[in-house]
């Protein structure tokens, strides 16, 4: 009769140690600290390091620090890019910029945009992008702002105006990485008639928006 012999003993799973999961909990942490610190890096690099566009197709012409127009608040961050019109039929780019400017001696309100666009397609750049424009309300704090003039009260935009704005539109929602959600009228913040057009005109304004996104 063959000799026989008990069978080995079932081999227990190994147990983590504490050593074990405080390593496993010490490399997830490491991983967390670093993921947080790359998309921090990523947003800190396209949301401050703008200040000023220098392409041959704007004008730098920024108005001077006042409390009233430029009070140097500084925006860290840029979640939207908000659509206004000046609501001052047949004024120039030069003249919106002026009146911006003079609100440092008159002191009559508080009020100033990032960008003005004239009738005549010309962009003026009045604020840094690091700093904050009186200009749209609650969303100050975290948009870029343009300024539309026009030449009578329907408040349409001549069709300079509109390239440019186009133009500028898609130059910083590529350089902010924004969509087409992220690009909103002042009527969209406040309720105001702003820009009367593209308020009163729903379908133009969607058209605006496939304009400045199309080849996205």
């Amino acid at each position: 009769m063959p000799a026989t012999y008990p069978s080995a003993p079932a081999r227990k799973p190994r147990r983590r140690t504490r050593r074990d999961q405080n390593r496993l909990r010490s490399l997830l942490l490491l991983f967390l600290i670093v993921l947080v610190a790359f998309a921090a890096c990523s947003h800190f690099r396209r949301q401050v390091t703008l200040t000023t566009l220098e392409e041959d197709w704007i004008t730098l012409d920024l108005l001077p620090v006042n409390k009233y127009s430029r009070p140097e608040i500084p925006l860290e961050h840029v979640n939207g890019i908000v659509v206004h019109y000046t609501g001052n039929p047949n004024t120039t780019a030069e003249q919106t910029k002026s009146y911006f400017s003079n609100l440092a001696t008159t002191g009559e309100t508080y009020a100033s945009s990032h960008f003005i666009i004239g009738m005549d397609g010309t962009i003026l750049q009045c604020v840094p992008l690091n700093e904050e424009a009186y200009c749209s309300n609650s969303r100050n704090v975290d948009t870029v702002s343009i300024e539309c003039c026009h030449p009578d009260k329907s408040g349409k935009f001549s069709d300079k105006t509109y390239d440019s704005l186009v133009k500028l539109v898609r130059y910083l929602a590529s350089a902010y990485r924004l969509t087409s959600d992220d690009v909103i009228r002042h009527y969209d913040v406040t309720g105001k008639l702003c820009p009367i057009y593209y308020v009163e005109h729903e379908d133009a304004w969607i058209a605006f928006k496939e304009a400045v996104f199309e080849d996205s």
